[in-house]
């Protein structure tokens, strides 16, 4: 039986500092389930290897010397929309949140989070989650009820797409909304491609933002 998840998750980490690449590759590079494939230490180092390594996940530190993990970010999707960008950083506040999940990042981590945590995070997102660290968690909602009152864009879903959305919001996996939903895989990735195309979004994170403001 096939997994559901590729056996390695390839990656590519993105820190303008040395020490933290060196100890993130020493820290991850024990990991079987993880191949680190390349480095980059600057927003045009970051796009041009991850355009020739296409990396399953972007492990992303959003201070960079000629830019941001955000301009990055952006820059990779564009080219690679099947990529997953997971920010690590070591700072935190309202707008760097809503900068990340505009941006399309599908996690957001500090870099206070321990060996194992990480580890997880990084196969998660490549499985299909949205990974929010506990204290960003409570900066997305406090950006949501202090945002302004959207127009009713649920009202354009069918109740199907409805109920895949509101799991999706839960932090389910594709595999585990057709569990709960008595679905395939498939057919539930197809229901998600429907509601990110009627509510004009590419991320699981804006997705869960838009169903609580609903």
């Amino acid at each position: 039986m096939k997994s559901s998840r590729p056996p390695v998750v390839k990656l590519l980490i993105v820190d303008d500092s040395e020490l933290v690449r060196t100890g993130l590759r020493t820290l991850l590079g024990a990991e079987r389930a993880i191949q680190i494939v390349g480095e980059a230490a600057n927003v045009a180092q970051a796009t041009t290897t991850a355009l020739r390594l296409k990396p399953d996940v972007v492990l992303m530190d959003i201070r960079l010397p000629d830019g941001t993990g955000f301009d990055a970010c952006r820059l990779i999707l564009q080219q690679l929309p099947e990529t997953r960008v997971l920010f690590l950083t070591s700072v935190v506040d309202d707008k760097l949140v809503d900068e990340a999940i505009r941006s399309g990042g599908h996690g957001y981590l500090l870099k206070e989070i321990d060996g194992r945590g990480l580890v997880q995070a990084i196969l998660d997102v490549a499985a299909g989650k949205s990974i929010l660290d506990p204290a960003v968690t409570a900066r997305v909602m406090n950006l949501v009820k202090t945002g302004i009152n959207q127009p009713k864009l649920l009202d354009s879903l069918s109740p199907q797409e409805r109920r895949v959305l509101a799991l999706i919001a839960e932090g389910k996996t594709n595999k585990e909304v057709g569990t709960a939903m008595n679905l395939s895989e498939k057919t539930v990735k197809n229901y998600l491609a429907n509601v990110f195309d009627k509510l004009g979004i590419n991320t699981r994170t804006q997705a869960a933002i838009i169903y609580a403001q609903s």
